[in-house]
């Protein structure tokens, strides 16, 4: 096979931008859109990609844990061979469609494209020595927190944490679907198009959708990429996970609010926000978020779902907003605070690795800042919604019963949910686990705010 052959195949890429994922922490999601649109590959080809580079990451603790008593612990690999061999052990115990023959094949081809014989001949050895092998046995592992942290790759620290809040059987299968594929789902602007027509116009341009159970204004698509559909064009229907759809029902908006959107980038919860409001009205959102760059994208998806005109994006960090605008100028106020991402693990897999307990201690200040600077904004009788896409308590529940005890003008509502098949917690706060609908975990709290 010649060199430049192997340099473009879908298995050379993936090795590639697992290299820079893992060891130079690019995002999975951005490298590997770069590559596809860079190398110009087919559906088929991209699909496979895509398959390997997600799997890899996704259970990259538990192929470690597979090579680790085949490998010289003296003798430190390059880190692309490492990708390598990560890469040849997914396809071999995860890909049945795959022969293991054409992976061994493969893989010694691209060690000698870029490396030698010398490295040609390792990664042959090992991966005959992982075929001669038995698939571990996980049920061997004693320790219940590092068993499932070992089998569903993720850091022990995350499976304690999570046992603490849910049990063991449900850290389970929560773990469990975190290797599952992500879906892709669509947020219907239900105030130019209906659910049913949406559908209609989806299905006549090839594409296979259907109804969320999550939110009344969602739908799922089981093939295809929306993005390039005539109403995702027109801005009648846009990307947005099933979880972050029920924010800005939980804000119960009124048609003329004024409305503060305080971490808005990249704009999905502000159009839809803005979808409630009305210009002439007197309805607003203020949009506004750290970065100078993310702007743009608020106002071009703002323009692109025609709510422009209710929209005024501008790049002020939330914190300093108060010296701009006056005491209580908003009658609601969303805080969706930048966290961990926990919750994103199914389509942001590289982020169980480089998130740490401290990340999470140092996350909560910037969140209760950001409540606190929020408060003397709002009207009385005002509703400040917080939400986050992460299930740690510390981001959580501890970061709301902080700001509470700082501002006992506050008290929490039951967050508002359209799908009456949802249920809050005790507390009247609403969690949503990623194992229970295949969707982004999630956090909504909502507050209320006294005379």
């Amino acid at each position: 096979m010649a060199n430049n052959t192997i340099r473009k195949s879908s298995r050379y890429l993936a090795m590639t931008i697992l290299e820079k994922v893992n060891t130079k922490g690019a995002f999975s999601n951005i490298v590997l859109n770069q590559t596809i649109e860079k190398n110009a590959l087919s559906r088929e080809e991209s699909n496979l990609l895509t398959e390997l580079v997600y799997g890899v990451i996704q259970r990259k603790r538990t192929l470690d844990y597979t090579l680790e008593p085949l490998l010289n612990p003296k003798k430190k690999l390059e880190d692309w061979v490492l990708e390598l061999l990560r890469l040849s052990v997914y396809q071999l115990h995860y890909l049945e469609r795959v022969p293991d023959h054409a992976v061994l094949n493969e893989a010694v081809n691209i060690a000698k494209s870029r490396g030698h014989k010398g490295i040609a001949g390792l990664v042959n050895g090992v991966l005959r020595n992982v075929l001669r092998s038995e698939k571990p046995d996980f049920k061997k592992i004693t320790d219940p927190v590092k068993r499932l942290g070992i089998q569903y790759s993720l850091p022990d620290w995350m499976i304690e944490t999570t046992i603490q809040q849910i049990g063991i059987e449900e850290t389970e299968k929560y773990a469990q679907s975190l290797s599952e594929k992500s879906k892709v789902s669509l947020r219907i602007n239900q105030k130019q198009i209906s659910t049913k027509e949406a559908i209609e116009q989806l299905t006549a341009e090839g594409y296979e959708v259907s109804e969320s159970i999550v939110s009344p204004q969602g739908l799922i698509s089981e093939s295809g990429l929306p993005a390039k559909s005539a109403l995702f064009k027109s801005g009648k229907i846009t990307i947005q996970d099933e979880s972050s759809m029920l924010v800005a029902p939980a804000l119960q908006l009124e048609v003329g609010d004024k409305v503060l959107d305080a971490c808005a980038a990249p704009g999905g919860k502000t159009t839809h926000i803005a979808s409630y409001l009305d210009a002439e009205r007197g309805g607003e959102v203020l949009a506004l978020d750290l970065h100078a760059h993310k702007i743009k994208l608020i106002e071009e998806n703002a323009k692109r779902q025609n709510v422009d005109g209710v929209v005024n994006a501008k790049n002020i960090d939330a914190r300093k907003i108060s010296e701009q605008v006056s005491t209580e100028s908003f009658d609601k106020i969303l805080v969706d605070a930048p966290c961990s991402g926990l919750g994103l693990m199914r389509r942001k897999p590289e982020i169980r690795y480089s998130k740490t307990t401290e990340d999470l201690k140092s996350l909560q200040k910037i969140q209760i800042d950001i409540l606190s600077h929020m408060a003397p904004l709002l009207k009385a009788n005002g509703r400040l919604v917080y939400s986050t896409c992460t299930i740690t308590p510390e981001e959580n529940e501890q970061v709301i019963q902080a700001f509470l005890e700082e501002h006992p003008e506050f008290t929490v509502e039951p967050v508002f949910l359209e799908n009456k098949n949802l249920k809050l917690d005790a507390d009247n706060m609403f969690r949503l686990y990623p194992h229970e609908f295949q969707t982004d975990g999630f956090f909504i709290c909502t507050l209320v705010k006294s005379n």
